[in-house]
C-alpha cells in the first residue's frame, strides 16, 4: 500500500481481502447444461422401456404364435380346466392388489367353460361361422344361430373382442347368420358412439351381438342388452396383434373381459339347466 493511500486513511476492501472466484468458462456452463439434460432423457428412455416391457405378457410361447395368421394357437389346446386356470393367473397378475374374496368374485369356474378342444380346423375368421354351429344347440336340433326373438335387444350369442376393428372383421364373418329378421349386430367401433349403439340394440331383433367388454357392459348397465335369453358367450381368445398380445394379455382388455364375464347374471346361470344355462366358448 503507498504512501498516499494511508494518509488518506484508505484502507483494503473486503473484496480486495478475500481470494477472487475466476468466473466459469460459457462452455462449461453449456457442458453442465447438456449433461442434464442427457441424464434427464436417459431417465425417461430407460422408464419408458421398463414400461414397455411390463405390458408385454410373460408367459408367451412363440411356437405356438403363428403371426401370419395372427393366431395364438395354444388357446386350441387348452381344455376348460386349463382355460379357467388361465384366465385366473391372469386376472391375480393384472390386480394383484386384490383380495382373496374380490379374486374370488372374479374367478370364472371350469364348468362354465365349454371344451372346443376336439375343433381340429385353424380358429380363423373363416373358421368362425363353422364353429359355432358345430358347438351352439343348431347342432343338437335346438335353436338356429340365424334366429331370434321377437322382442329387440335379446341375443342368444354375445361374442367379445379386443378392438372396434377386430369387432368389425368378427362381424362380416358371421354375416351368414343373418336375415331379414335377425342382425348380426356389431356393437362397437371406432365411429360407433355409445348412442349410436343404443339406438341399433333399441330398433333391432339382433340373434348376435359383437362388441367390446367395455361396450357390451356398458350396454347391460343401461338395460338395453337383455341377457334374458342369452345362450353363449364366445371369447376371441386366439387372435393376437403386431406385439404377439391377445385380449387375455392386455390389462386394459382382460381386466373388463373378467368383469363382463364375472357379472352375478351369467354366474348364477353358468353350469344351470339347459334352458336357462349360459356355456363360454373361447375360440
Amino acid at each position: 500500500m503507498s504512501g498516499s493511500e494511508v494518509s488518506q486513511g484508505g484502507v483494503p476492501t473486503a473484496k480486495a481481502i478475500l481470494p477472487s472466484q475466476p468466473p466459469e468458462p460459457p462452455h462449461s456452463k453449456k457442458r453442465k447444461r447438456d449433461a442434464e439434460a442427457s441424464n434427464t432423457e436417459g431417465q425417461r428412455k430407460s422408464k419408458k422401456k421398463k414400461f414397455k416391457k411390463a405390458k408385454k405378457p410373460k408367459d408367451i410361447e412363440d411356437d405356438a404364435l403363428d403371426m401370419t395368421a395372427r393366431v395364438n394357437h395354444a388357446i386350441a389346446h387348452m381344455d376348460s380346466r386349463l382355460l379357467a386356470d388361465h384366465v385366473a393367473q391372469r386376472t391375480k397378475r393384472f390386480e394383484s392388489d386384490l383380495s382373496l374374496v374380490e379374486l374370488e368374485d372374479r374367478y370364472i369356474p371350469e364348468k362354465a367353460i365349454l371344451d372346443t378342444t376336439t375343433w381340429e380346423k385353424p380358429r380363423d375368421l373363416a373358421s368362425l361361422p363353422e364353429f359355432l354351429s358345430q358347438f351352439s344347440e343348431q347342432n343338437k336340433g335346438g335353436q338356429k344361430l340365424s334366429a331370434a326373438l321377437k322382442k329387440n335387444g335379446r341375443p342368444h350369442t354375445i361374442v367379445v373382442t379386443g378392438a372396434g376393428r377386430r369387432a368389425a372383421d368378427l362381424t362380416r364373418a358371421l354375416r351368414k347368420f343373418q336375415t331379414k329378421d335377425t342382425m348380426v349386430a356389431k356393437l362397437f367401433a371406432k365411429h360407433i358412439k355409445l348412442k349410436e349403439a343404443v339406438e341399433t340394440v333399441k330398433k333391432n331383433r339382433i340373434g348376435i351381438g359383437i362388441g367390446t367388454p367395455q361396450r357390451l357392459t356398458a350396454l347391460l348397465d343401461d338395460g338395453v342388452l337383455s341377457a334374458a335369453h342369452l345362450k353363449r358367450i364366445v371369447v376371441d381368445a386366439s387372435h393376437i396383434d403386431i406385439k404377439k398380445r391377445g385380449i387375455l394379455d392386455m390389462k386394459e382388455t382382460e381386466v373388463p373381459l373378467v368383469q363382463l364375464l364375472a357379472r352375478e347374471e351369467f354366474k348364477n346361470r353358468y353350469g344351470g339347466s339347459s334352458d336357462e344355462k349360459i356355456e363360454l366358448l373361447f375360440y
